[in-house]
Formats: structure tokens, sequence, C-alpha cells
């Protein structure tokens, strides 16, 4: 049925089946509850039931049954049995819930990514679910917004990457039964909102659009991505939902996007309140002609798109389009040949947790973990005792947002992995207050705990709805009064680590320097205890790599590696000058940069060997450096590959990620690094936006992270 003729099948359709097929409402619309009537919200959308089971995609089942029974009503009533797409927000695991997609770029580690959306998409699978939305490649300065969680940090060469290993991973060749689609999000834009407010303006230059925010899209869609989901965000002073430009010139005419546009929750309607649209009938007409092919969750489409058809006010080839794309996406999946697909929920659950799952789960989030400072303290002795102490030492709730799958009570928390560890004798939990509480009555018995330790294990962060959708915040610093807790333990003098829950960098400018060790754990999913025991007691050796700059205070937002230098620089050797690009209270940089991240054990470069100088058009440079283990333990170093255009006829970043290589070595062993440098790297968009490169000098660096690096120059000619 693979190859059946879809166009026979378009012609056979009416035209409000073709529009039907571009609607998606939520599962309960389905529900056989009140013999199939679900009188309040299909009032407010002013629809029918015979929308409902014309409609073409189905929002938020998240089991087989809830999806073969919803199936079979809905082909009992479809007249001619076009079958459902069912999509959900698989965003970092299904059941077995991995690390935030923040901390999976901190593994710098595609082949895990990779795996991680493999599994998810074997469990959505088997649960019913067709299409993800995911993965969300939006760039991300502002550890405000709270979807920095969703995102890989802020480097476009990296998210690329990752946009490209987790299609990959939930897709295949989409062949195989355990196959879903992806769908990238949120085009185009939307992690620049200002102020870091959710669902807020986007303003910025064709240029930095191009050159930074469209980079990780484009990855995705060369990665053969099924769908592309609209952000709620202006674009140019356009909403991207009604915005031709991003929809029709870049992704479908530049790009050669051949696939679905879907908006994202009931943003078609929201063209209203941005004030492009002066009612349903207006926003239903930009949306269609901008190309967005299904209207999530608002009934704009179903209540005006026969009447704008009928009056000649867009053309009736828009809605064939936009329908057919659906039914090729259906057809694809082989929905057509066996409408339930792989939905099975014995298989399911056979699925869920398995010990393999669980392998990988736990993997990616040891790797996930981000060292940030190590006073000679970790890792700690199995023989030593131990007292968590904070709202994290027990706590459940350690997925992250977007995990709505997952089950906190199949998650392994800290209490539990440091027992399973050490054995429960050696472990005493003293919360000392809640996440976000202002009690401190509880101060005296963490203090207790701490003081009969042996060592101590600070288990702070924020809760998982501090972050995610809707979750900004304006101060990103601990909440509560754990940052006083923390104070307190550390004045006793133990031999004290910090264990961060997090779905942000957060500011910690006022307790770092006290903190004997830090180690930023994000949320790290279905195996965080596990996972953090592994790496607090020396069994892994931590290797993460940040992707996101940590910043020094709020007021430096944003704040990110690869910024331009302006014409008053703050350069080594200009203290004391005023007038300068500065603050006069704190550092420009921020207290942890992009690609830092400490390890048990120590490494040294050598300097970068060119094989040659000077390189021409069609030519490659090869650098040459060697890196070399020298403590005492075995580890895994990520050597990143920066460079910059000296000068060019645009001012460039001062430094760019183009590259980097993740090596194992043991104590005492050296590795050559070998990286070629093209002239494909050296592209840029010029101030006409043409893509290209310039003849001109140019500085490699590499090193442990964008900071440390060692240097040389080459020429381009």
């Amino acid at each position: 049925m693979k190859n059946m003729d879809l166009n026979n099948l378009l012609s056979q359709m009416t035209i409000d089946e073709k529009i039907g097929q571009l609607v998606q409402f939520v599962r309960a619309f389905y529900s056989d509850d009140k013999n199939g009537e679900i009188t309040g919200p299909l009032n407010e959308l002013n629809i029918t039931e015979d929308v409902i089971w014309n409609s073409g995609s189905v929002l938020g089942s998240d089991n087989a049954e809830d999806m073969i029974e919803i199936q079979k009503r809905y082909l009992e009533k479809n007249r001619l049995k076009i079958p459902l797409l069912f999509m959900a927000d698989v965003i970092h695991g299904f059941r077995t819930v991995f690390p935030i997609p923040l901390a999976i770029g901190c593994t710098w580690d595609m082949e895990l990514a990779k795996k991680s959306a493999e599994i998810a998409a074997k469990e959505a699978a088997l649960s019913g679910t067709n299409v993800t939305f995911s993965p969300m490649v939006d760039l991300v300065r502002d550890p405000r917004w709270g979807r920095v969680i969703e995102t890989t940090g802020e480097d476009p060469y990296l998210n690329g990457l990752f946009a490209t290993a987790f299609v990959q991973g939930y897709q295949g060749n989409m062949t195989d039964e355990y196959n879903i689609a992806a769908c990238v999000k949120h085009f185009a834009g939307y992690g620049a909102s200002e102020a870091g407010r959710e669902y807020n303006t986007v303003d910025m230059s064709e240029r930095n659009l191009r050159e930074n925010y469209l980079p990780s899209y484009k990855a995705a869609v060369d990665a053969g991505v099924e769908l592309v989901m609209t952000s709620f965000n202006t674009v140019n002073g356009i909403p991207s939902t009604g915005n031709s430009y991003l929809m029709r010139d870049i992704l479908r005419k530049e790009w050669g996007f051949k696939g679905i546009v879907i908006s994202d929750w009931a943003a078609v309607q929201e063209l209203i309140p941005h004030g492009v649209a002066k009612d349903g009938k207006e926003a239903a007409k930009k949306a269609i002609e901008a190309g967005v092919d299904i209207e999530m969750m608002t009934s704009n489409y179903v209540n005006n798109l026969r009447e704008l058809i009928e009056k000649e006010k867009i053309k009736m080839e828009l809605l064939d389009e936009a329908a057919l794309r659906i039914l090729e996406l259906k057809n694809k999946l082989g929905l057509f040949e066996n409408p339930y697909r792989t939905a099975n929920a014995q298989k399911a659950e056979e699925a869920y947790l398995c010990k393999e799952h669980r392998e990988i789960a736990r993997e990616v989030a040891y790797k996930s973990f981000v060292l940030l400072k190590n006073n000679n303290i970790l890792p700690f002795s199995k023989e030593k005792n131990v007292a968590i102490i904070g709202p994290f030492a027990k706590n459940n709730r350690i997925l992250g947002p977007w995990s709505v799958q997952g089950k906190e009570e199949e998650a392994v928390n800290f209490l539990e992995g440091i027992q399973n560890k050490i054995g429960r004798e050696k472990v005493v939990t003293v919360e000392g207050g809640g996440i976000n509480c202002e009690d401190k009555s509880n101060f005296a018995e963490a203090i207790e705990a701490a003081q009969k330790a042996d060592v101590v294990i600070l288990a702070l962060g924020e809760d998982q709805d501090m972050s995610g959708e809707a979750g900004s915040r304006a101060y990103i610093t601990l909440p509560g009064v754990q940052e006083e807790l923390a104070k307190e333990i550390f004045k006793i003098g133990k031999p004290t680590a910090v264990v961060l829950f997090n779905g942000r960098p957060l500011e910690m400018t006022s307790w770092y320097k006290e903190a004997p060790a830090i180690l930023e754990a994000w949320f790290p999913g279905s195996e965080t205890g596990n996972a953090l025991a592994d790496v607090l007691f020396g069994d892994v050796n931590p290797s993460g790599r940040l992707t996101m700059s940590i910043p020094y205070t709020v007021g430096q937002i944003p704040v990110y590696y690869n910024c331009y230098n302006t014409g008053r620089p703050k350069n080594e050797g200009t203290e004391g000058n005023r007038f300068l690009s500065q603050y006069i209270d704190i550092p420009n940089e921020p207290l942890y940069h992009f690609g830092y991240g400490l390890s048990y054990t120590e490494y040294s470069y050598g300097d970068i060997d060119l094989n040659k100088t000077v390189m021409k058009y069609n030519e490659k440079i090869t650098a040459k450096i060697k890196v070399k283990n020298i403590g005492k333990m075995a580890g895994i170093e990520t050597v990143q590959l920066y460079i910059r255009d000296i000068t060019a006829s645009t001012v460039r970043p001062i430094k760019e990620l183009k590259g980097f290589k993740k090596i194992y070595l043991e104590p005492n062993e050296e590795k050559q690094v070998t990286f070629e440098i093209g002239e494909d790297m050296l592209k840029f968009y010029n101030s006409e936006c043409n893509y290209l490169s310039e003849k001109g000098k140019f500085e490699i660096m590499i090193g442990h992270d964008c900071k440390n690096v060692k240097g040389a120059e080459f020429e381009l000619i």
C-alpha cells in the first residue's frame, strides 16, 4: 500500500475532508465519554463532531491501548478510511527518560544522542506514537528563557550536529518498524526571545539569523526531517506562522524541504493578538499562504478555508498541496497498510526501562555531567560516611520538563544511587528545607549531619517546573534559602561537593568560591542516582563540557563565547583604561565558559603543527597537535578546534567552533589529534548575505575549551 496512488485518493476527497487533514486536536476530542460528545471544547472552537472524524492528526496520546481505540473509532466514522497520525512531545525519552537535551549537548557525543533518540522512538512507536515534536534546535544565549533545557546550546555548528543525530535516531531510514517521524522546531529564531521571556518578540538582522540561528534547522532538513514546526515569535516583524519568507522562500525554495509544516499550539489563532490578522479568516489565509500545513488546536482552517476558496481569496492548490503532504507522510509510515502500525501494549511494557535502555540512560547521564570545580575533593572514597543535604537528597522530581511519559517513582533518586554504590549504612540524608521555601528551621539538623559525616554532598537546584516552556526566570540564582544553607555547611570545613539539579545555567557568584567542588548534573533522568554515584565515587571520570556559558551574573546576559569584538575591546594589558567595552563592577567573561569542564585527570597540549601556512581555495590545511594525559586516571578529552577570521569585510566572531574530537587516554598516554581545514569552514554571510569566504589571514585555535587553547595562523589566497 506504500505505493498507493495518493493523487487518486486526493481526488476522491471533498473539500471538507481535505481541510480536515489540516487540523490537529488533542486526544480528548476522540474520547468515547458522553457518547463521543465533548460539548464545551467543540463549542469553543465552533466545530461539530463531523470535523473530529475528518481531522488528520491527534496530539498527546501516549499509550497503545488509547491509540488503538481512537484509531478504531475514527476509521469506523471516516468515509475514506484515512488513518489518523498520532503525535506527541517525545523530547528526551519516552518512558525511559534521558537527561534534558541541554545536558545531552554537554556530552559532545553524537552517537549517544542518536542512540537516545532511537530508544525513545522505539518506546514511542510501541505506544502508538507516529511523530515526535523533537528535536528542538533553537540556538540559545539567555538562560532566563526556560526552554534552554530543550536545546543543545549556544553554538550553531554543534547544534547542527545534534540536530542531525536526533533526526537520524528517531527516523532511521523510515522503513524500520520502530522509526517515527521527527519534527524540528521552532522555526525560526525562537531562542532569541527578548529578555528571555517566553513567547516574546524576536528582532535580529538577516545576517545574524542566517549565520547563527538557521544552520541547525538546515542541518535537520538536510538529514531528512519529516516535519517543521513554526515558532511563536516574530521574524522581521512578522510572526513565523504567517511568514511566507521563512516558510516558502527559505524553507521550501532555498532548502528544498518537501515535508509538513505544522503550527505550534494555537499559533495560527495567535496571529490575531500579534496584530497581523483581524480575525480567524485572515489568520487562516495568512497561515495557509505562508505554507502552514497543519493547524494545531485551533479551528481557523476548518471554519474559514472553504469560504476563502469558494470566494477565490486563496487558491484550491494551496489546500491540495497541504493535504497531499499529510497523506504522503501517512503512507510513508505505512498507516494505510496498518493503521495501528507497531502499537502493542505488551511489547511496550517490555521495552520500557528495560536493562539496555537503563544502561544507555545511565551512560548518557554520567557523560553529561560537567565538573565545574574540584579542590582535590572528588572523587570520594567509598569507605567514607556521607551526608547528602539539600532538597534533592531523595527527591524524585529529577526527570526534568517535557518528560510527560516518564514516571518519577521509576527514577533512581540521589539517595538510592549512593546507597547502591556504597551501602545504606554509610549514608544519611537531611533536606534542610524545600526547593523554594524560606523556612530555615531544619538548618540545625543539616548542620549536625554534616558535622558527623566524613564527606558532604549538597544536593541543590531549581524545581523542574521552574524551567521548560513558560518557565522564564528573571533571577536565576538558587531559589529559596538554598544558598544560605550551602554557606552554613561550607563553614563546617568538611570535604563538600555541590551537585546542581537545574534546567538552565544558574548564577552562583555569591557562593561558588566557598564551594570545594561543584558538579553540574542538570536533570539527569531515569538513572540519576546511579550515574551520579558513578562519577562522585570515581568509577567514571567526568567528561562533560559546557555547551552554554554560565554567566557571572544575570546582568551580563546575553553572554556567549562566539561574540564580536568591538572597536574598544577589553584585552590583556588594557587594565586601568575606563573607556573600553566593559562593566565597571563585574568581568566581561562568564563565570564558566563554553567548552569548559574539568576531569579527575589533567591533559597537556603541545604546539599546533600546520603542514603549510598558505592555502588556496581548492586546498586543505592539516593541523596536528599532541595531547597527553599527565594525571593518574584514564579519561576522555574533548579536543576542540576554533577558527577566527582576523580581517574580513564584516566583523567576525572572536572565535568559532569548527570541529572537535573525543579521545580516550590512559595515564601518561599521548595521542596526536589531526584536523583538516577546508575553505568551506571559512565561509560566512557578508553584508549582502552572500555565503562565501574571503582571502586573508585566519587564526587556528585548538585546546581544552574555548579559552584554553594553543594558536597558529595561516592565510587564504
